[in-house]
């Protein structure tokens, strides 16, 4: 049955269906085990999801069009990536867009010559590089540093600075609104500050971005180590 020139119903509803259940699955292991252990951020969760749901969908519907594969990861590169440039992100967030962009591509656009056995093996593959990756990573930063040797112990100490600290306990990432305390006329006072706002040990930022316009600067705040 037809509906200008439609069918109204379709058997490859069924595998698209199928096909999406799949690239759903393993979107939500990439997101609980990979990304959001290392980004707090719910904004760039929700890009993540929505962007991997919507080029699966564009995708499936393109290949009943028969257009060139070349063609559709070029409309891709253009709206993936580049539409992103607008927002400056970090070079492992722009890589687990393209993560998920490529998982999209995958499970929609396999067709008769490529298995399941395929499609969730070449899934597996990527999330689980993502997770193990994830978690080397994590662990190797969070390894405690080694001390200092004891015959070191007589060298003059250096006061901390905005470009080093030892032992950080934790790093965040705040947006600051008084920008007249940014200078080191006035840097205890702001510290004090950010202690009595946040409700952290802080002991010491450094300064990432100003906007002025908006009179806001995004300072990156390390707390004390605990003993």
């Amino acid at each position: 049955m037809e509906f200008l020139e439609a069918p109204l119903f379709d058997d490859d509803i069924f595998k698209m269906l199928v096909r999406f259940g799949i690239n759903l699955i393993f979107l939500v292991l990439l997101a609980v085990f990979a990304i959001r252990p290392g980004k707090t951020q719910r904004e760039y969760m929700f890009t993540v999801v929505m962007l991997n749901v919507i080029v699966f969908f564009i995708c499936f519907t393109m290949k009943k069009l028969e257009l060139d594969l070349g063609l559709a990861l070029g409309l891709f590169a253009v709206f993936g990536v580049l539409r992103y440039r607008t927002d400056s992100l970090k070079p492992k967030e722009m890589t687990y867009l393209f993560i998920v962009i490529g998982l999209a591509l995958i499970n929609a656009l396999s067709n008769k010559k490529t298995s399941y056995a395929e499609v969730l093996l070449v899934n597996s593959l990527i999330v689980g590089i993502s997770v193990f990756k994830e978690s080397y990573v994590r662990r190797f930063r969070d390894k405690p540093l080694a001390k200092a040797p004891e015959g070191s112990t007589n060298k003059k100490k250096k006061a901390p600075d905005d470009s080093a600290i030892s032992n950080p306990d934790a790093k965040y990432r705040v947006e600051y609104d008084r920008l007249e305390w940014l200078g080191n006329t006035h840097r205890e006072d702001l510290i004090a500050d950010l202690k009595q706002r946040t409700g952290l040990d802080v002991a010491g930022f450094r300064i990432r971005k100003i906007n002025l316009i908006e009179r806001q600067a995004s300072l990156e705040i390390w707390t004390n180590k605990r003993t």
